[in-house]
C-alpha cells in the first residue's frame, strides 16, 4: 500500500502511482457520496467491485453494480454516490499527464470542501 487517505465519505487506498498511471481502490460509506468534480489532466475508469453506486456523469445519472464499469472523460463532471445498505467498493484506474489531488475542481461539496 502506498497510501491510505482518510476522508468523510470513507477512504482510499492507493495501489500502484506510476508516471502514466494511478490504481487505487476506494470505499464508499452507505449514504455518502464524493464531491461533483472534473479534471484537467486526468481521465478515469470506476470498476464497481462490491456495493450498488449511483454514477453522475455530466448531470446523468446512472446505477452500477458489480462488475461494471463507468468512463470518465477528461473535463468530463462526475460523482458517485452509494445509494445501498452495504460498503460500496470500487477500483479506480486514472491515466493521463498528471495524478496530483489539486487536479480536482469541486462543483458541488457535502463537505464544504474547496
Amino acid at each position: 500500500m502506498l497510501e491510505i487517505g482518510e476522508r468523510p465519505w470513507g477512504k482510499y487506498y492507493v495501489l500502484a502511482d506510476e508516471p502514466n498511471f494511478k490504481l487505487k481502490r476506494i470505499e464508499v460509506l452507505p449514504g455518502q457520496r464524493l464531491s461533483y468534480q472534473y479534471h484537467f489532466k486526468r481521465q478515469e475508469a470506476w470498476t464497481i467491485v462490491q456495493g450498488t453506486a449511483q454514477i453522475t456523469l455530466d448531470g446523468v445519472d446512472k446505477i452500477y453494480k458489480y462488475g461494471e464499469t463507468a468512463l470518465i472523460p477528461l473535463s468530463a463532471k462526475h460523482r458517485i454516490e452509494n445509494v445501498g445498505e452495504e460498503l460500496l467498493v470500487f477500483i479506480e484506474v486514472q491515466t493521463g499527464t498528471y495524478f496530483g489531488e489539486d487536479d480536482i475542481v469541486r462543483i458541488e461539496d457535502d463537505y464544504q470542501r474547496s
